[in-house]
């Protein structure tokens, strides 16, 4: 069955989009939604034994391996369903219209569950709507995902807001500044900064080491999650067996910048290690994607 959108016609779209046109590209979002739908409901049936992803690359979908330990078999249905939901989605937060928007970028998410700016962008959907519990999930969730040191940024500003939100400064006071050491300028991060020198002086004058002493007791991690720099690794060694070597350069610097030179090699060493196992997985998922 031949697949029901593709991404010169989501670009053809996304071309109105950066005119601003957004009348003009709502009914032709809706007109793929509808296909898309139909075509999941006849080919796309979701059981415990499989699950079908868009994911960009074989090794975005290792990583939703290491983090979501899916014991589905992955099918790669290799058609950007994501991107268009996300469309969608911009369209409707445009619209103010943000019931329909979350909805949108709900099945953004199912269809890329790595992708981290989907993520974050309808963990601040919850939090317009209001809703507080799936903000802060959403925001967290982030922190286990993201290969992008921008982004960890992005979740770590979120989450100090989400705490200082809760009337926890201390532990908003942790995030920013960890969303201020990865994502130093972003206006988010200014904004909690800000907000915790007008409403909490005394959690935003604590040191460095009682900001990471309360994340940790209250069970947050309190160094960036190793599972980033893993993935980040693994990429920079795909790049670098493709002859990518300014790529794989960028990404390693990435992992070793988010947790030291010292657990970096250890890193490495330990991605070496478990090359077999890591072929294995390769094939298993590429596997899956081939059927």
């Amino acid at each position: 069955m031949d697949l029901p959108i593709s991404a010169q016609a989501i670009q053809h779209v996304e071309n109105y989009l950066s005119q601003g046109d957004f009348d003009a590209a709502l009914p032709e979002l809706l007109e793929m939604r509808d296909a898309v739908e139909d075509y999941v409901k006849e080919a796309c049936p979701v059981s415990d034994e499989v699950q079908y992803f868009c994911f960009a690359d074989s090794f975005e979908r290792l990583a939703y391996r290491r983090v979501e330990k899916d014991p589905r078999t992955l099918v790669q249905v290799g058609a950007p369903f994501d991107r268009m939901y996300a469309d969608l989605a911009y369209v409707y937060i445009n619209q103010r219209e943000f019931g329909l928007a979350r909805d949108a970028l709900k099945q953004a998410v199912r269809w890329n569950p790595m992708n981290c700016a989907y993520r974050l962008d309808l963990a601040e959907l919850y939090r317009v709507l209001g809703n507080e519990n799936e903000w802060g999930a959403l925001a967290y969730s982030v922190l286990e995902r993201a290969a992008d040191a921008k982004l960890f940024g992005r979740a770590c500003a979120a989450l100090g807001q989400f705490f200082l939100n809760k009337d926890e400064p201390l532990l908003a006071s942790g995030f920013a500044r960890r969303a201020a050491a990865f994502a130093l300028g972003e206006r988010a991060t200014r904004q909690v900064l800000a907000r915790l020198m007008q409403e909490a002086p005394d959690a935003a004058s604590a040191s460095d080491d009682e900001a990471a002493q309360e994340l940790a007791s209250q069970g947050f991690p309190a160094d960036p999650n190793a599972e980033i720099a893993i993935c980040l690794l693994m990429c920079a060694t795909d790049a670098s067996k493709a002859g990518e070597r300014d790529e794989a350069t960028r990404y390693t610097l990435r992992a070793r910048d988010l947790v030291g030179e010292d657990a970096c090699a250890a890193l490495i060493q330990l991605i070496h290690e478990s090359d077999a196992e890591l072929e294995a997985e390769r094939a298993e998922v590429e596997g899956g994607a081939d059927a």
